[in-house]
């Protein structure tokens, strides 16, 4: 049992707490630290009135001095466009074509496109625009569209497959398994021929049958070499660089059940500026013609 401590003279009161026989005081705060405690809740009060503060339901209280963040960054953004406005009207005014002569204007172009890419579209091409499976690699000179500013400008102004532009670019492959326009065997052969155009077919014998397969189904969009045509945004298939993966399970896939990317419109994203300026960055990673 806790043996009472004994209160000497002079002790302050305690909180009537004992533990082992040690007794807590019930000393006072320091009046330095209650005077700065009483000052924090001023300043917090007034805060809170001065400042945006409490949330509301949409929203949260302005705050007497109409400070916003928001507004601080709209500013700001309203400021660079405006320092940015001249150079921006020259690049929107350019052939896209003479841009890349033009010293100062190319260097704006591919610093600001830099810019509009990593923001708007690295989440597809990657931060490098390497690509990834299913969206195209920008790093190399394989083009479905093709790769000029021209051709470039129109693909990202309009966008691919998307049903928000009338101009977006356009072709559907057919679903020749799952349409039934060819049976299992004729799809397996056709796949083998394909493989056979930029490597090594899993099944050489049926090489030759798929050809014929080729030749009847496939030859109209990807020609009859394989070596493909942009205007129909058909790929080529005789330079081993494979969008959706170039082994037989993969190839067999789209055979199958056909591929539909859709890349939407950036004109209702972005200026004509950006666009041009997006169009410069990409135009100039490697694969530009």
């Amino acid at each position: 049992m806790s043996k009472k401590s004994e209160i000497k003279k002079g002790d302050p009161e305690t909180t009537g707490h004992s533990w082992d026989g040690i007794e807590e005081f019930n000393n006072p705060l320091p009046r330095w630290w209650l005077w700065t405690f009483y000052l924090t809740i001023i300043w917090g009060i007034g805060y809170t009135i001065a400042y945006p503060a409490w949330p509301l339901i949409n929203s949260a209280t302005a705050g007497v001095m109409g400070w916003s963040t928001r507004a601080n960054v709209a500013a700001a953004i309203a400021e660079v466009e405006e320092a940015n406005a001249p150079i921006n009207a020259r690049l929107e005014a350019a052939e896209l074509s003479a841009i890349s002569s033009d010293a100062e204007l190319n260097s704006y172009a591919v610093s600001a496109g830099a810019a509009v890419f990593k923001t708007w579209c690295a989440q597809c091409h990657g931060s490098g625009a390497a690509g990834a499976k299913g969206y195209p690699n920008l790093l190399d000179d394989d083009w479905l569209w093709g790769g000029s500013m021209e051709e470039i400008h129109q693909t990202v102004t309009a966008g691919i497959r998307n049903t928000e532009n009338d101009d977006a670019r356009y072709s559907e492959m057919p679903a020749f398994g799952r349409d039934e326009l060819l049976e299992a065997e004729q799809i397996d052969q056709v796949v083998n021929y394909v493989m056979s155009l930029s490597g090594e077919p899993r099944d050489a014998s049926k090489v030759s049958e798929g050809a014929v397969v080729y030749a009847d189904n496939c030859a109209s969009c990807h020609a009859e070499d394989g070596t493909g045509d942009r205007t129909q945004g058909a790929p080529n298939l005789t330079d081993a660089i494979w969008l959706y993966g170039g082994d037989y399970a993969d190839i067999s896939e789209t055979v199958t059940n056909s591929r539909f990317g859709v890349m939407p419109p950036w004109n209702t994203r972005l200026t004509e500026a950006e666009i041009r300026a997006v169009s410069a960055y990409v135009h100039q990673l490697g694969g530009g013609e």
